[in-house]
């Protein structure tokens, strides 16, 4: 966990990012934390948003959107108890194409204004290659090597990183069905939310499941009886019979699945024989989670050689590498209620799922400390090394013990 020295007056934190929504996916535990601990936390985003994805008609029009968006910042903010929030009017998507010295002296100009101690943004990445991510974080990179009159003015960076972490969706999915049981059928807004869940998650490399939309047409054997069980499927749209076959080959319609089943899974036990064919009635698609992207030539059938995937353990082997590992479990709530105000991007309810699977996909999040060019040049002239100025950048204040 990140442990911070005490704070000689009431600390400001400023996020600078590109979209409404970056601020909660990168920081939102992390600015509920401070808020609560009495810290002032300012958001500022460079775009309205207005180039995004437009999830329901009813909340937002392409005029409207990036209006639409900015009001659901306001309220992922309030949410985090982020007090201070900025919208600029640079155009979603476009953030690269600006002179890179003027987003800089932007930024720079804020961080004069506000003043803060610590600084989030991207980062060098832009958490998957986005343009606006990478073109905010080098923008907020260079704010903080040059917005103040000396070295100890200037506001300690952290860039907000996504290391792959070794779990899958997949699994925690498996389990949790396994309590509920086999009649679990979730609605359309379940459907919609669990769909743009595995999205993101796989994006952000919460998860390191492979996901796809696949449409099966009417006669397809989705899944075969006896071949080993590895991905599990979600009916999106359309129906799926589940057919039991004996040893003479006679069949049995055993159910009909509807939009919003599970299937494919077999307890916990991966791997071990499906004991029913699923064959896709007048069309069906899916989402489909497996381990890792399945072959052109992959095997099919009870003979199958199963593939060797299995289980991750949660949690185990993230490689966070030197990233700072920051515990948010306490401030999960806030953070998937701020996720949750973005109803024209991620229609999701923090109620959707078991609070332990987003406990483990949400609960912790990383920063890199980033030494600016005038501390490393201050530290060449004083003698300080490198790396322990590297390691003072990794505690800036205290928050709670």
């Amino acid at each position: 966990m990140m442990t911070l020295p005490a704070p000689e007056s009431q600390p400001r934190v400023l996020g600078v990012y590109a979209h409404p929504d970056d601020e909660a996916f990168c920081t939102g535990g992390t600015f509920a934390r401070y808020a609560a601990a009495g810290c002032e936390v300012m958001v500022v985003s460079a775009t309205r948003g207005q180039a995004g994805q437009i999830r329901c008609a009813h909340l937002a029009t392409r005029d409207t959107l990036g209006q639409v968006r900015e009001a659901e910042l306001r309220l992922a903010c309030a949410r985090l108890g982020v007090k201070d929030v900025e919208c600029w009017d640079y155009l979603d998507g476009m953030l690269a194409e600006i002179d890179a010295d003027e987003l800089a002296a932007r930024v720079a100009r804020m961080v004069r204004a506000y003043q803060p101690d610590v600084v989030f943004t991207f980062g060098s990445d832009g958490a998957y290659g986005h343009p606006d991510h990478i073109a905010i974080s080098r923008a907020a990179t260079a704010a903080c090597s040059s917005s103040g009159g000396s070295v100890s003015a200037l506001p300690r960076l952290y860039h907000a990183v996504f290391p792959p972490r070794r779990r899958r969706l997949r699994d925690h999915l498996v389990r949790w069905l396994s309590e509920t049981g086999p009649d679990f059928r979730g609605d359309p807004e379940f459907v919609h939310g669990l769909l743009l869940l595995a999205e993101e998650a796989s994006a952000l490399r919460y998860v390191d499941d492979h996901h796809e939309v696949k449409w099966f047409p009417s006669g397809f054997r989705i899944v075969e009886q006896g071949e080993p069980a590895t991905a599990l499927y979600l009916l999106l749209a359309g129906q799926a019979d589940v057919v039991r076959e004996d040893a003479q080959g006679r069949r049995d319609l055993v159910s009909r699945l509807q939009p919003g089943q599970f299937f494919g899974e077999h307890g916990i036990a991966w791997q071990k024989p499906r004991t029913a064919h699923v064959i896709a009635a007048e069309g069906a698609t899916c989402l489909v989670l497996r381990p890792r992207q399945p072959t052109l030539f992959e095997a099919r059938g009870a003979g199958a050689h199963p593939p060797s995937v299995g289980t991750h353990a949660d949690s185990a082997g993230d490689d966070d590498g030197a990233a700072i590992r920051l515990e948010v479990d306490d401030f999960l709530h806030a953070k998937l209620q701020a996720l949750a105000a973005y109803r024209s991007q991620f229609p999701i309810e923090p109620d959707m799922l078991p609070e332990s699977i987003f406990r483990d996909l949400f609960g912790v999040e990383y920063f890199l400390p980033v030494q600016s060019l005038s501390q490393v040049d201050a530290s060449e002239a004083t003698g300080v090394s490198h790396a322990g100025a590297a390691s003072e950048c990794a505690t800036p204040f205290a928050l709670v013990a």
